[in-house]
Formats: structure tokens, sequence, C-alpha cells
């Protein structure tokens, strides 16, 4: 005869493996933000290979360690602060956390969100670090990092990510049966991107715009480009891997019925956007309203753009609208280029129409496109409100950030810390700051002493840039930057109408080389064979 079945063994085992099992999905979802928060935590190495490829030689090694002190600043003000007002609760809890100060009290299962949202905080703060780069002074670089990290993004992070704020719990109406109907940004188009983009803006307005860059009276613009495109090109691809993570990561979760669908969804949308705004980008520049040229940085940035407005309903596009989104993106991000640019504001990685102009666009772009709420699926009263409240959330952050990040650079400006003298920018930073050269003149050569020293008995002169256009033998001239004579003619003696040209030999040219350079201009003649 069988032994009578034991119900209370049987109760304790399944109430056993329901616990594992609910164990193991915590575990399955804090791996998963730790793995999407290391390759966030990777972009950093992204923006500054971006930064440092689009500064002068002369200032590698400062935008460098900023980007580098970006993660520790943020490591200990986020720490400190920053997700104590993000994630905490209390009697402000619509506007701002009140708890887990110093990781006091935070649940050992919430470290992982921790960590994650500390990577979208360095972020934010990193995006200011471009719009100032070459003349910000370190310490106040340290400051406002320390801003950002610590009070001003984390509290936009409380009103639309956390539970209780404001954006995220909206408000709810009598016309559509007292449904609520709140503030959407899935990734942070708003929150990250908006943020860091106004904060770009002020900083880059109250510093004002680089020695040479700007010459008012006459309305000229010179071109001070970056010192290695394949460097910057390094940092974009980094940025676009990094991306896929910002934006899948942004789940939270992988546990859940139909999180893989929605990760599935972010990333995919995040490659169609990017991509369709790198392809339009590029074409836009080649058009002669733009630049003329197929630009590699321009399509970089580009690729960015799209991949900044694409944020904010990642996980509720169609395909096709990330298409749309991302086409569009190229448009928004080259007029915020130009504009700056017009309006006399000094941005040297366009930081601003990146991610001011990417993220305002995505923020509004989800009220049409979402696939189920929007205005071009739903047609509703509703979706009207939706996009009532994206507005409000975009001037919320918009305006928040203007007046804090405004205070935090003016009162620097104020007690003269804000930027760095004129003698330091003119020589770069990286010498007087860090007496680290990025490229330091005595760690090149190859030995050859008497080769060095016929080089030197030949009065020799620096030729840069001189070069022929192997596939069409058309001769290619080389317009210099900031350091090329016709912008330091005017910084010595003012504008001038025509700039005399100027031709130079070495007095002994050594295997039939000869340089001629008019000013601006490099051309390189050997053998009577022009370069």
């Amino acid at each position: 005869m069988a032994a009578p079945l034991d119900l209370r063994n049987i109760t304790d085992e399944v109430f056993e493996f329901s616990q594992g099992f609910v164990n193991l999905k915590e575990n399955v979802d804090n791996f998963f933000l730790f793995v999407m928060g290391m390759i966030v935590f990777f972009m950093q190495c992204g923006f500054a290979f971006l930064e440092a490829g689009a500064v002068r030689s002369k200032n590698t090694t400062n935008i460098l360690i900023k980007n580098v002190m970006d993660l520790f600043i943020s490591g200990v003000s986020y720490w400190l602060f920053g997700f104590a007002f993000a994630f905490g609760d209390g009697v402000a809890d619509r506007f701002i956390g009140l708890n887990y100060f110093a990781s006091s009290g935070v649940p050992h299962s919430k470290y992982a969100l921790f960590f994650f949202q500390f990577t979208f905080a360095a972020t934010a703060s990193t995006i200011v670090s471009g719009a100032v780069a070459e003349r910000c002074e370190f310490v106040a670089y340290f400051v406002y990092s320390v801003f950002i990290t610590g009070f001003i993004y984390p509290v936009v992070t409380h009103w639309a990510w956390s539970s209780g704020g404001w954006l995220t719990i909206g408000d709810t109406y009598s016309s559509l049966d007292n449904e609520s109907v709140g503030y959407q940004d899935f990734a942070g188009s708003g929150v990250v991107h908006v943020l860091g983009g106004i904060a770009a803006f002020m900083g880059a307005v109250m510093l004002g715009p680089r020695i040479g860059r700007f010459h008012r009276s006459s309305k000229t613009v010179a071109p001070i480009r970056g010192h290695s495109v394949p460097i910057a090109a390094l940092g974009g691809f980094i940025l676009f891997f990094g991306f896929l993570a910002f934006n899948g990561g942004s789940q939270l979760s992988i546990s859940n019925p139909g999180d893989g669908n929605a990760v599935s969804i972010a990333v995919v949308n995040t490659v169609i956007s990017g991509s369709c705004a790198a392809f339009m980008s590029l074409i836009l520049n080649r058009l002669h309203i733009f630049g003329n040229t197929w630009s590699l940085l321009v399509t970089i940035n580009g690729a960015l753009t799209g991949m900044v407005a694409i944020c904010a309903g990642c996980n509720v596009y169609e395909p096709y609208a990330a298409c749309v989104i991302g086409l569009l993106s190229a448009i928004v991000y080259r007029t915020y280029s130009v504009l700056m640019v017009k309006i006399g504001v000094d941005d040297p990685l366009d930081a601003v129409a990146v991610h001011f102009g990417g993220g305002s666009w995505g923020v509004i772009a989800v009220a049409f496109f979402d696939n189920t709420n929007g205005i071009f699926y739903a047609r509703d009263l509703k979706s009207a409100y939706k996009l009532g409240w994206q507005f409000i959330g975009l001037l919320a952050i918009a305006g928040w950030t203007l007046v804090l990040s405004g205070l935090v650079f003016g009162i620097m400006k104020a007690f003269g810390f804000l930027r760095v003298s004129q003698e330091e920018e003119i020589k770069g930073l990286d010498i007087p700051k860090h007496n680290e050269p990025a490229y330091p003149v005595e760690a090149y050569g190859h030995g050859h002493i008497e080769r060095l020293i016929q080089i030197l008995e030949n009065n020799p002169t620096v030729v840069t840039q001189g070069f022929t256009n192997v596939a069409y033998e058309n001769e290619i001239t080389d317009r210099g930057n900031y350091e090329n004579p016709e912008t330091q003619n005017v910084l010595r003696n003012g504008y001038q109408e025509k700039v005399p040209s100027k031709e130079f030999h070495p007095s002994t040219p050594a295997n039939g080389v000869r340089v001629t350079a008019p000013q601006g201009e490099v051309r390189v003649t050997v053998n009577d064979t022009k370069l």
C-alpha cells in the first residue's frame, strides 16, 4: 500500500522552489543592469577620444583628464547626494528624494540600479566638458561637475523616473474618465541629453569663445580644427556601441514577460535612427548651404544626434518611425550647429546641437510616434494631453538646468576662476596645468643624428599638410586653423581686406625641395614636381 502524501513537505518544496525562482529573477535583473551599466561606463572612453580628437594637440591631456575625472567626481557626488535626491522618498517626494544619502539604508537589491544610474549621471556631466573645452579652468570643471551630478541631474531624474516624481505621475483628467497622463522619457532624451545640452550651452556662453574663433567687426569665423580625426572617429565608434546599452538597458530588467522584446525593439530602433541620421547628415553637409564636403565628423555627430533623439521612445516606436526620427534629427543637428555659430557661441564639440537639439526633438517625437498613445496612432484627446506633458517636461527640465547651471557658471565667472588666462589658452593647457604634453617633442625622432644636423644646417622650414590628391591629380591646399597666419594677423593687427602673400625658400634646398607658402596655405615642390 502506497505511503500517504505529506502535504506539508510538498508545500515546503513548492515554497522553496518559488523563492528560488524569485531570487533567480532578481539576480538575472541585477546582472543585466551591471552588464548594461558597464557598457555605458565605457562610453566615457568614447567621449574622451571624441573630445581629444576634436581639440588641438596642446590641450589633449587637459581634455582627457577631465573625462577621466568625470567618472570619479560622479562616483563620489552621486553616492553622497545624487542617488538620494533621485530615488529616495520623503515628505517632498514629488519634487526630490530625501533618504539614501551616502548609501545609508539602501537595500542591497538596489545597488545594481545605483550603478546603472550613476553611469547616466556621469554622461550628463561629460556632455558639458566638450562645449567648454580648451579654455575652462580645471577647478571650475570640478565645481560644475559636482553640482550637475550631485544635485541638478538627480532632481530631474526624480521628477521623471522615480515612481513618486511629478512628471511621472502627471495628472488625471475628468474628460478621460479620470485617466492619468504624464511625461514619457524611456532612456533620457530630456532627462540626460536636454539637461546636458542646456548646461553645455550656459557654460559656453559664460566662458565666451576661444581666442581667434570669432572676429566681431569683420563678422568672420575662423575654423579651429581638432588635431586628430582618427582619434575622434574611434570615440564615435565607442559611443555608437555604448548607446545600444544606454537605450536597451533602460528597460531596467530582463526577467519579466516582454522585457526581452522591449530591449530588442529599443536596440534595433537605436541602430535605425542613428543610421538614418548619419546618412542624412552626410548628404546635408554635401549641400552648398552647409559645407559642400563629405564630412566624417559631421556624419559622426549626426549619428549621435539620431541616437539621442530616439532615447525617449525607443521602446514604443515602429522601425519606420525610428527612420523618420533619425532623418529629422540630422536636420535638427545641422540647424542648431549653424545657429550656434550665428549667435557667436563657441561649442568645439557641437555638444549643444547634438544633445539639446536631438534631445528636445526626441522628447516631442514621442507624442507623435508612440505606437499606442501617439497622435499619429490614437488621434484622440489623450494623445493631445500627452503632447502637452511632453512640452511641460521639456520646459521644466530646460528651465531648471538653465537657471541652476547659469548660477553655477555665473558665480565662478564673478569670482574669476572660470576661464584660464589668455597666455595659458594661447600656449595650451597641457604643460602649464599638468606638465604632461600629450605629444612631447623629445619623444619623437629616429636617432639618425647626421640627418638631423643636415636639416638644421639647411635652415629648415616647418611644412604641414602639403599633399597631392593622387586619384584626381588636383592640387590640394590645406588652410590651417587658429595657428594659421591669417588668424594670427587678425589677432595682432585687426582685420584686413587683403592679406599679402609671402613666399620663402630654404637657403640650401635639400634634395630639390622648394617650399612656397602664401599666408594660410602650404605648397611643396620636389624636383619641379608640384605636390
